[in-house]
């Protein structure tokens, strides 16, 4: 005979069993015909999560490792909706903690003593901007900061000879681009687009502008990156032969346009407004195209370019994110991403089969055609992968700068009590799963993380709020351990529903909290295919 008491409490511990498993956040797309790989992801233990995908993404982990991905607290998702005070106050498990935004001036941290890792040696962070290289330089030179961004190429030797400072090289992998929108006229006519390939002589640029140890672009994607340059190298410039398309589309006399920049020094656009003079010098000299050089603000810019609207001419980059090609390629020559007007599948659908394979040589021949592809169309011109590089006060020791990522602070020691960064500009938001530019990602980084990260020295993928996050043969299916006893700035403890709910509201576009600041979710959509629901 069944002892009902025994059998009551086998129910009662069932039930309970049942009850927490079931209470469990999850978000899923209906079916996976939306495109996108992410086909579920679901707290499937208190600290477990598991990502099952549509299709394989070998590159998961480098994804998972890159700040958009970063986790915020369920319940504080829930009380902004995902926007309003979250664009400036975000609430992560990093080592330092937000004090305040001074609007216009600096953002300043606190020490956050709970951190589960290596506590900063210092109590306070702050990070300021300017952006001017020179005036970054005197800064740092006045021992007002104690670490700039971005050192101008003119002032490279002077600071390696500098006992007072440190040099940095860094090692970001990045390209430089002038871009077209094909939505507009007449950079519709790939016979255009061509031309304009062929009429800018990129090794002057390269050799007048930026600092040695920079390269001309053969491809979009730097060379150190794994198939980045598969397949034919760029044009050469041949002005003649630009001329002669630029006539043949009908434009014998060139025609009138605008370019485009923002006034933000980076690592692949050294001094932007001299840039922008000497491509507007060159688009006049050897083809007669006469622009009007446009400066807009950082913030419009990127929200303009990026989707499409600019009528004429832009200078845009990137820096590499994360270690594979997919960063480059997938991000800009998507199906879901208006930036250079019309998407091309011979273009597109290579790149979506070869994100599915892991292994770098079986990728390869789709990679040379989609190389091809993007050369044969010119839907932008490749300029250049600069060289860059950092300094800081030789008082600071282990001054870093990554190549995947800002600095993490909490590894350096100023030898004092507080610590000054200065770097290009101003962050757009501080909510940055909704942001792509680097200095809202660079303040970000000090204050949330995602599952994983990237090394200091190496690039490598390490374990971060994840101790590891480990796929299945095909890589479909990848399963992230949560590290125990994480606890938030607002003292509430990390777990699986957090990292469910963070990622719910980026990628799912039925979300609640899918609002952001401008709510793209441009890496979330671009990275993994597109956006669910």
């Amino acid at each position: 005979m069944i002892n009902k008491k025994l059998a009551l409490g086998l129910i009662s511990s069932i039930f309970l069993l049942a009850s927490s498993v079931s209470a469990g956040e999850s978000v899923s797309a209906k079916d996976c015909s939306y495109g996108g790989k992410v086909k579920s992801i679901e707290a499937t233990g208190d600290l477990e999560v598991t990502f099952t995908m549509c299709k394989p993404d070998p590159a998961f982990r480098a994804k998972a490792a890159f700040t958009p991905f970063s986790i915020q607290p369920k319940e504080y998702l829930d009380s902004t909706g995902g926007g309003g005070s979250i664009l400036e106050n975000p609430i992560g498990t990093g080592p330092w903690k937000l004090e305040k935004w001074n609007r216009g001036d600096s953002i300043i941290y606190t020490r956050f003593d709970d951190y589960w890792g290596k506590k900063p040696s210092f109590e306070k962070l702050v990070v300021r901007w300017a952006a001017d290289g020179a005036g970054r330089l005197i800064e740092l030179r006045s021992g007002t900061v104690d670490q700039i961004t971005n050192l101008s190429p003119d002032d490279f030797d002077s600071v390696k000879s500098d006992s007072n400072l440190t040099f940095i090289p860094v090692a970001n992998p990045n390209t430089l681009y002038l871009a077209m929108t094909s939505t507009f006229k007449p950079f519709d006519d790939p016979r255009v687009r061509k031309a304009i390939a062929l009429g800018i002589d990129r090794s002057r640029i390269v050799d007048n502008y930026f600092p040695l140890g920079s390269e001309v672009a053969s491809h979009f994607t730097p060379c150190s990156i794994a198939n980045g340059c598969a397949g034919d190298s760029w044009y050469d410039f041949d002005p003649d032969a630009a001329k002669a398309l630029l006539a043949e589309a009908g434009f014998p006399d060139g025609f009138k346009s605008k370019i485009y920049y923002r006034d933000v020094f980076r690592g692949y656009l050294p001094e932007p407004g001299i840039v922008a003079v000497e491509f507007q010098s060159q688009l006049k000299d050897n083809l007669g195209i006469d622009v009007e050089v446009v400066v807009m603000e950082s913030g419009e810019f990127i929200d303009e370019s990026t989707n499409g609207r600019l009528d004429g001419f832009y200078l845009l980059g990137w820096g590499a994110d994360y270690p594979h090609v997919t960063n480059f390629l997938d991000f800009h020559f998507s199906a879901s991403n208006p930036q250079y007007g019309d998407v091309h599948e011979d273009i597109y659908g290579l790149l979506e089969v070869a994100s599915t394979i892991a292994n770098e040589d079986t990728a390869r021949p789709l990679y040379t055609a989609a190389n091809n592809a993007i050369k044969r169309i010119v839907p932008m011109v490749p300029i250049a992968h600069g060289a860059s590089a950092s300094a800081a006060l030789n008082t600071v020791k282990n001054a870093h700068f990554r190549p995947f990522g800002a600095p993490l602070f909490h590894h350096t020691d100023p030898g004092k009590d507080t610590f000054v960064f200065m770097q290009n500009a101003e962050p757009i938001s501080m909510y940055c799963a909704d942001e792509t530019d680097g200095e809202s990602l660079s303040v970000c980084q000090q204050v949330v993380e995602p599952l994983l990260g990237y090394a200091i020295d190496s690039g490598n993928i390490e374990s971060r709020l994840a101790t590891d996050c480990t796929g299945n043969s095909d890589a479909t299916v990848w399963t992230c351990q949560i590290r125990s006893g994480v606890k938030f700035h607002d003292g509430s403890s990390l777990d699986a529903n957090d990292v469910v709910a963070s990622w719910a509201a980026g990628i799912d576009q039925s979300n609640k909290n899918h609002k952001g600041n401008t709510g793209a979710f441009e890496y979330y959509s671009y990275l993994f295919d597109g956006l669910m629901n």
